[in-house]
């Protein structure tokens, strides 16, 4: 396994260019036994599955591997050190998400193998999550259905299930075409895109104080003109809107929306918009939930050497230390001089734990029943998209995270398929959260 994770990180491939790493996943995956089911769209080139048994209950495991742009950083290295510049590299350890679903895979195979029952295990080899489209786009294809249930793993700084969280998230462009003239000479003959532009921002800005205070809303100026004394004719902007529930997002966007269409109304130009994507926020299952921190406790990560823990300690060290504090603060560790999170999160600090990004896990647990897991693949303090992060997702300490979620995801796949009364009561809480608000796709 720890060959597989560095061969994707030694060759990072960006959202949308997995060519190598979703073949490499294929190759391997089909040398074990397991048929591959590749999509005919060309959104999906780099998507496949993978399944190995026959019948039910069919346990999904979520892959990921695409890179970050311009975060190369040489593995296992205590200081900030590129490979390449301005070359990719795996600062959110997708490297290691998709060998810890693939080493997952092969574990549930070999129990449908020793036992004999009846099962069926998939990995799910997904593109893009970088651009918090690719599960959106498999899913806007079918490829979740039949799953009975569905497991996924992120590198973090500690030990936990996730509950509830990952926000919410549209993700739009707007673009504005007035006319252009003479800035100096006639600017009364022009109108102004980049005025419509900054308008809107204006509107979106005043907007802040009137959304719930959980919703984050974020822009840029993609295109604001060719030069000052040129009335610009096209300009644009990219925004994302997230909040904590898919509803508050839509009616969030609405409201943006409307400030778009008030700063054309007001210049006097033309509004054309994109809606991207988006995705959902996770949609909590309690019985999944226990059953995750049930098989934390139940398994055990590997001891780290001396040199792993010098290592966790180096990149710690080289964050600040009000960042440190407050990790330890919200994980309850007491003990300064440790450097890596051993323990698992108690179900209580579990389910309070703040998670504020987005993912395209969320629409996949809108789907069927799904659980996510957190292990410490990187030291204390260690936040995603970083050099350190980077560094600590190449090297043998996030390699013992990976595999330690490789087991409890494997735990909890056998648990479903030797216990079917919890995966019933899984469905059952599912459908009971889902009823009357179903899953519609983001991308309309």
């Amino acid at each position: 396994m720890f060959s597989i994770s560095q061969d994707l990180y030694n060759y990072p491939e960006i959202s949308g260019e997995e060519k190598q790493s979703s073949e490499k996943f294929k190759m391997i995956l089909k040398e074990q036994g397991f048929h591959i089911h590749e999509f005919p769209e060309e959104e999906l080139k780099y998507a496949f599955y993978a399944e190995y048994g026959k019948g039910h209950p069919m346990v999904g495991l979520l892959g990921e591997y695409d890179a970050l742009p311009g975060l190369s950083q040489k593995g296992g290295s205590m200081v900030k050190e590129a490979v390449g510049a301005s070359e990719p590299g795996h600062a959110c350890g997708h490297n290691l998400i998709g060998t810890s679903a693939y080493a997952s895979a092969l574990a549930v195979k070999k129990y449908l193998e020793d036992t004999g029952k009846e099962g069926t295990v998939r990995f799910y080899g997904c593109p893009q999550e970088e651009l918090l489209d690719g599960k959106v786009l498999m899913a806007k294809y079918h490829a979740f259905e039949g799953c009975d249930a569905g497991f996924s793993y992120h590198p973090w700084n500690a030990n936990f299930p996730v509950y509830q969280g990952f926000l919410a998230m549209n993700n739009l462009k707007f673009h504005f075409t007035g006319i252009s003239s003479h800035a100096g000479q006639a600017p009364g003959q022009g109108r102004s895109a980049l005025d419509a532009v900054e308008l809107a921002n204006m509107g979106v800005n005043v907007m802040r104080e009137h959304v719930i205070s959980s919703a984050r809303i974020h822009y840029v100026i993609t295109n604001g003109g060719e030069a000052p004394n040129i009335v610009p004719k096209e300009a644009s902007s990219w925004y994302y809107v997230r909040a904590p529930h898919r509803r508050d997002v839509n009616e969030i966007t609405d409201r943006v929306l409307n400030c778009q269409k008030g700063a054309a109304l007001m210049t006097d130009t033309t509004l054309s918009y994109e809606k991207v994507g988006g995705c959902y926020e996770i949609l909590p299952n309690h019985v999944l939930f226990q059953l995750a921190h049930q098989n934390f406790h139940e398994m055990e990560m590997s001891p780290y050497t001396e040199e792993e823990k010098n290592l966790a300690k180096v990149l710690s060290m080289s964050l600040p230390e009000e960042q440190l504090k407050k990790d330890r603060e919200v994980l309850g560790m007491e003990t300064e001089g440790s450097y890596i999170h051993k323990e698992t999160l108690s179900i209580e600090a579990a389910k309070s734990y703040p998670i504020s990004g987005s993912s395209d896990i969320g629409d996949v647990s809108w789907l069927m029943p799904f659980s996510a897991i957190f292990t410490a693949a990187w030291p204390l303090g260690v936040n995603a998209h970083t050099w350190q992060s980077a560094s600590a997702s190449g090297s043998s300490l996030g390699q013992k995270g990976m595999l330690y979620a490789a087991k409890i995801m494997a735990g909890m796949a056998v648990d479903l398929m030797e216990k079917p009364e919890i995966l019933r009561e899984a469905q059952e809480e599912f459908r009971s959260r889902t009823e009357g608000n179903p899953y519609v796709s983001p991308l309309g």
